[in-house]
């Protein structure tokens, strides 16, 4: 049996801008990506603290070291700048790895 289990979070990162003239996506700084295991083009869980909004879409990646937190395209629409998000990855885990999974996560 599989199971899908939380694989990676960026808990409370913040809106840092939005574009709405985009192709779509969340622009995340490669270190933040990194820190949890988030590769570009993954498919996303985003919850926007503010305002309660859950959007899915995919992560790409802006500069390094630019601490960027930008919704694209039509996921502008779910949030603002200064938005705390809560961004989700998942996976999927045999029974047996799962019993001691924990997610790599990391809290601004």
């Amino acid at each position: 049996m599989q199971l899908t289990l939380l694989k990676s979070k960026l808990h409370r990162i913040r809106v840092t801008e939005a574009c709405l003239d985009y192709e779509g996506s969340l622009t995340l700084d490669p270190d933040d990506m990194e820190a949890v295991g988030i590769v570009p083009y993954e498919k996303i869980l985003c919850a926007d603290v503010e305002n309660g909004n859950r959007f899915e879409t995919y992560a790409i990646a802006g500069a390094r070291g630019s601490h960027v937190c930008c919704l694209n395209g039509a996921a502008a629409h779910q949030g603002r700048v200064g938005d705390r998000l809560i961004v989700m990855a998942f996976g999927r885990f045999a029974a047996e790895e799962a019993r001691d999974w924990q997610p790599r996560v990391k809290r601004f």
